[in-house]
């Protein structure tokens, strides 16, 4: 794959965004979900104009064009764009609650080459930086795959019908601190030994 390079998205990376947003959520899901379920994930997922004002949100490019997108957040709000009811933007808390991980997009011309992962490597060093010890995130039937690779574990799967059908989404956490060498936490907090 030709070099790749990540910045941290500007209000002036909008609409780039919302059309890599687009394609991924149109292409890749149909593999996971009806059709009726991918109109219904639009009002799920998007752009959540926030992160990108809190400087948390991540852009690769590969030769000047947007292979992915994805963030972290320090809001309570776990998944949903601007448009998507129910959000709440009330800050979290380093140490006891999980910093969130949002709106994790791949253009489906650069799936599989690793983009999603250096994304997920960049949350979770810049939450860990700012004294976040887990990480949690909502995940598509899609993108479980590199998550559950990458080392998160399942805290609950359930279904989100504000879109009109019911979508399957699985909410999953990792530990990003070390307690001791070999030891770690569940997503849940519990101590966990053994696993880092």
């Amino acid at each position: 794959m030709p070099e790749s390079s990540h910045r941290i998205a500007t209000e002036a990376d909008i609409p780039a965004l919302v059309g890599l947003m687009d394609l991924a959520i149109s292409g890749p899901l149909a593999a996971f979900l009806t059709t009726d379920q991918i109109a219904a994930s639009r009002v799920l997922m998007g752009l959540d104009s926030q992160i990108i004002a809190d400087r948390t949100y991540f852009i690769v490019e590969v030769e000047g064009v947007p292979a992915g997108c994805g963030g972290w957040s320090r809001r309570i709000t776990t998944y949903g764009g601007d448009h998507t009811p129910g959000r709440v933007p009330e800050p979290l808390t380093p140490g006891v609650d999980a910093a969130r991980v949002r709106a994790m997009y791949t253009h489906p011309d650069f799936l599989r080459r690793g983009i999603g992962r250096m994304i997920l490597d960049l949350c979770e060093a810049a939450a860990r930086a700012e004294g976040y010890d887990r990480v949690e995130l909502v995940a598509t039937m899609g993108g479980e795959p590199l998550y559950l690779s990458a080392g998160y574990r399942e805290i609950e799967r359930f279904e989100d019908d504000r879109g009109g059908v019911p979508v399957p989404l699985v909410r999953m956490g990792k530990s990003i601190l070390s307690v001791h060498p070999g030891e770690g936490r569940d997503p849940d907090g519990k101590h966990r030994a053994g696993q880092s």
